[in-house]
C-alpha cells in the first residue's frame, strides 16, 4: 500500500461507475470536523488565508468540505500521490462547483509525494496538516514504516511553529504514541508535543486523533 501503481489500479478501479462517489477511508468529515473546525479558529491570522493540506486525500470530500464549511479563508491543497485520484476530485469539483463559506477561499488538488513536500512547501508555511488514514497505510505496509516517518519529518518541516499534524487512526495510542515521540524527535533538528484523543468507534472499531504540534529546538 506504499506504491503508487497500487493507488493508481485501485482508483482507475473504483472511476469504472457512471457515478462519482467519494471514498472515504475510516469515515467522513462529520466524524472529525469537531476536531479541525476550533483547530483552525484558534490559529486564524486577520487577513491572511489559513494553509491546509488533505496529505494523502485519494477521493476523500475531507478536503472540499473544510473549504466548504470554514467561516475563516482558507486555502486547502488536497493533494495525493495518484494522478487519477486528482483528476476524479478536480472533475468532480468542477461538476459540483462546491461554494467555499468565505469568499477568499481557495482548494486545488495537486499531485504530489509526500515524502517529498520540502519541493512543494517552503519550511514554516502550512498552519494544518490533515491525515486520514495514510500513514496507517504505510506503517502496514511491508517496506512503508521508513516512508512513514519521513512523512512526519517533512509535515514538521512544512508546518509553522504554530501549525498542527492531525493523524486520524484506529491504532492503539500504546503504539502510536511511542512511534510519534520517536520519531518526531532529532537533537538539535526538530522536536514535537504529541497528544492524543478519542474520535469515537464506528462498525465496532476505535478511531483516534493524534495531534503533533511542532516545539522549538533547544540548541546544546
Amino acid at each position: 500500500m506504499d506504491k503508487k501503481a497500487t493507488w493508481d489500479r485501485f482508483y482507475t478501479e473504483s472511476s469504472r461507475t457512471n457515478t462519482f462517489k467519494n471514498f472515504e477511508w475510516f469515515f467522513g468529515f462529520d466524524s472529525v470536523r469537531d476536531f479541525i473546525m476550533p483547530l483552525l479558529h484558534a490559529k486564524s491570522q486577520p487577513d491572511a488565508l489559513l494553509r491546509v493540506l488533505d496529505m494523502g486525500c485519494g477521493t476523500s470530500a475531507l478536503g472540499p468540505c473544510i473549504y466548504r464549511h470554514s467561516p475563516l479563508p482558507v486555502r486547502v491543497t488536497c493533494a495525493d500521490i495518484s494522478p487519477i485520484a486528482v483528476r476524479l476530485m478536480q472533475e468532480h469539483v468542477r461538476e459540483t462547483a462546491i461554494q467555499p463559506h468565505s469568499c477568499s477561499s481557495q482548494l486545488e488538488f495537486v499531485e504530489l509525494d509526500c515524502t517529498q513536500l520540502d519541493k512543494h512547501y517552503d519550511s514554516s508555511s502550512l498552519d494544518l496538516i490533515v491525515d486520514k488514514g495514510t500513514t496507517d497505510a504505510l506503517l502496514r505496509s511491508k517496506e512503508g514504516k521508513g516512508k512513514a516517518g519521513l512523512v512526519l519529518k517533512q509535515c514538521l518541516k512544512v508546518l509553522r511553529s504554530s501549525g498542527s499534524l492531525l493523524q486520524f487512526s484506529d491504532e492503539d495510542p500504546d503504539a502510536r504514541l511511542l512511534w510519534l515521540e520517536t520519531e518526531a524527535q532529532e537533537r538539535g533538528v526538530m522536536a514535537a508535543d504529541v497528544g492524543v484523543q478519542e474520535v469515537g468507534e464506528l462498525r465496532g472499531v476505535c478511531y483516534y486523533c493524534y495531534q503533533v504540534t511542532p516545539r522549538p529546538v533547544v540548541q546544546q
